[in-house]
């Protein structure tokens, strides 16, 4: 066999355990069937994978390339408050479309192993959290503002997975209820850039109100007034 027909075959052998992880989440899926829709025997899928975890492993890492590509084409606001929640609802979105991946990839523990593939999105949302720190804008350390964010995330999404139920109003309650933890705009006491960053949260929280443009135009005048009273000492 050719390098390119081994290439193949791992390939296909992917993909239809893939689809039909994808199309019965949850749900255990044989490995003679995998084979048999590829038309190759048992040995041939463990040579490519090991076992049947090597293949699940193999599924997850697609199904985060998957998610990592759509998050890819999400164009950042510059403000990475905003960009936080638009990572959300991208997060969201891409468990109820991909049940089966995201069951996967998120949903089976297994205590002491976090699969690698995991990291990456993780490493994303850890810069996005660093540079809010650094304007100023988290009320606790950026990696504990990370977890925080990505363990409701998770938690919000296998929610309505279970329930196979959209549920729009307890994403943003919870998505929101998130931000204003790790920033704490929940606070009774502020100073002004606090005051002002308060201002900028609500506004992005909701951009229906404004309208996106003016929205975006009010964010950018805010940043500016928040670093030139931070600059101040006020």
């Amino acid at each position: 066999m050719t390098d390119e027909a081994r290439g193949d075959t791992r390939t296909r052998l992917l993909e239809t355990a893939a689809e039909m992880i994808a199309a019965a989440p949850g749900e255990d899926v044989s490995l003679r069937a995998i084979c048999a829709a590829v038309g190759v025997k048992m040995p041939t899928l463990y040579h490519f994978f090991g076992n049947k975890q090597g293949l699940i492993d193999a599924v997850i890492e697609r199904g985060f390339d998957l998610y990592l590509a759509e998050n890819s084409s999400i164009e950042s606001t510059g403000d990475p408050i905003q960009d936080i929640r638009a990572g959300w609802d991208a997060h969201v979105a891409f468990g109820l479309a991909n049940p089966g991946f995201y069951t996967l990839m998120y949903g089976t523990v297994h205590p002491g192993h976090s699969p690698a593939p995991q990291a990456r999105p993780s490493e994303l949302l850890r810069a996005l959290t660093a540079r809010a720190a650094a304007q100023g804008r988290l009320a606790v350390d950026p990696g504990q503002a990370a977890a925080h964010i990505l363990v409701t995330n998770i938690g919000v999404t296998l929610r309505q997975i279970i329930l196979a139920t959209e549920d729009r109003a307890l994403s943003v309650a919870v998505r929101e209820g998130a931000i204003a933890a790790i920033t704490g705009s929940s606070s009774t006491a502020h100073s002004a850039p606090e005051h002002i960053h308060r201002v900028l949260e609500l506004a992005n929280a909701h951009p229906d109100v404004l309208g996106t443009a003016e929205t975006a135009l009010l964010s950018s005048w805010l940043q500016r007034l928040a670093s030139a009273t931070a600059e101040a000492g006020q």
